[in-house]
């Protein structure tokens, strides 16, 4: 589990979000551009790690009644990576303020026989190409690493 400041240091490499001290010393940040009445893409991040992030109109993640998901467990990756889902479920297509994106354009992955996998991240999927043929398509990295793993690859 990350620590607070671990977390706080990735949710505050976005710039577009805006920090909101509140009680009992927990933390939220807001999206001030977002399209809806929703603002808070971090909700009540908390000293002892737990926190949530908004991500109601994310798909592939199982949010509680008010549209929250849990990250007190996520790692790094995970916890980037569902912050800018969030903000760009949060932004209007049309608009000209979009989230800028840390994830890679493409990741190149090899095997010991020097056979090579790139793979993408596109609307909201990770997709796994031999060459220009689709080879298979993961909802999280995660899945995307274990695969690899299992198939003998690692990341160059």
């Amino acid at each position: 589990m990350l620590s607070l400041e671990e977390k706080l240091a990735i949710v505050e490499s976005f710039p577009e979000l805006q920090r909101k001290d509140v009680s009992l010393g927990r933390i939220n940040f807001h999206y001030e551009e977002s399209s809806y009445d929703k603002k808070i893409v971090v909700y009540h991040l908390h000293p002892n790690g737990n926190g949530f992030v908004y991500a109601d109109y994310v798909k592939g993640y199982a949010t509680d009644s008010k549209g929250f998901i849990n990250i007190r467990d996520f790692n790094g990756d995970e916890l980037r990576t569902i912050i800018q889902k969030s903000i760009l479920s949060l932004t209007d297509p049309s608009s000209k303020a979009q989230p800028k994106m840390d994830s890679p354009k493409e990741e190149r992955w090899t095997d010991e026989d020097g056979h090579v996998l790139s793979v993408t991240f596109s609307e909201d999927l990770w997709y796994v190409y031999a060459g220009s043929n689709l080879d298979c398509a993961f909802e999280t990295y995660e899945e995307v690493e274990e695969y690899m793993s299992e198939e003998g690859f690692a990341k160059q």
